[in-house]
């Protein structure tokens, strides 16, 4: 593999599930806070495509406001779970840059922007909005699991390139969430289809789904990657 991983931080120690043939797409994927990668690349492992590479960066560790300054690994600072709750603006967006800079190093190894997925669950699902919203380049999709879009005030001004107008979004919630209530999923899912094409939305709920994933989830998750990036 060519290209410098210690020039990207999130992929100095990133899990990555390596494709068993030659890669020809990407997948990745951002865990929810105080989680790390390795719990995602190992769902990802079970729904695995052999041409398709899988990443799995840890976020940082930082103080998050909503566990009371605790610290643990978290993308970006969290106040509060509303609608309404102040947001790191700052945080959020330096964030989606360390994102980019990931999907930019698989661009210079070779895969197309339009061969890249990003997603993620909760936290994670939010940041993978914000960052393909707002990215510069064309990307497959993006896979948002239980989670919102942050700063969603400023969409889809925020999203003024353009570029992404028309990708594809699989947004998943489980029915019975504490954390992040299925209304809140809900008005994500309308406000996404005001910032790109309305009919490349998808919204699946699952019922009796609390903040977790579940096997028709993931058999979900991987029949759109599947869709999105087809072998070639």
């Amino acid at each position: 593999m060519c290209g410098n991983n210690m020039s990207v931080p999130l992929l100095a120690d990133a899990v990555t599930v390596s494709g068993a043939e030659r890669e020809t797409a990407a997948v990745i994927f951002l865990h929810g806070l105080g989680d790390t990668g390795h719990s995602w690349a190992d769902a990802l492992s079970s729904i695995r495509l052999p041409y398709v590479k899988y990443i799995c960066p840890h976020a940082p560790r930082i103080p998050v406001t909503l566990n009371m300054k605790m610290v643990m690994p978290s993308w970006f600072d969290l106040m509060g779970l509303t609608p309404d709750a102040p947001e790191d603006e700052a945080g959020i967006k330096k964030a989606a840059e360390n994102i980019k800079a990931i999907i930019e190093h698989e661009m210079k190894n070779g895969i197309p922007p339009n061969r890249i997925i990003l997603g993620g669950f909760s936290q994670g699902g939010a940041l993978s909005l914000y960052t393909a919203l707002t990215c510069q380049h064309q990307l497959a999709g993006i896979v948002a699991l239980s989670c919102w879009l942050p700063l969603h005030k400023a969409f889809p001004q925020a999203a003024n390139n353009g570029v992404n107008k028309d990708i594809a979004i699989l947004q998943c919630h489980g029915e019975m969430d504490p954390m992040i209530p299925l209304r809140f999923g809900a008005l994500t899912a309308e406000k996404l289809k005001s910032v790109v094409t309305p009919t490349k939305v998808q919204f699946k709920t699952y019922p009796g789904v609390m903040h977790n994933s579940c096997p028709q989830e993931m058999m979900a998750v991987k029949e759109f990657i599947e869709k999105l990036l087809p072998r070639i």
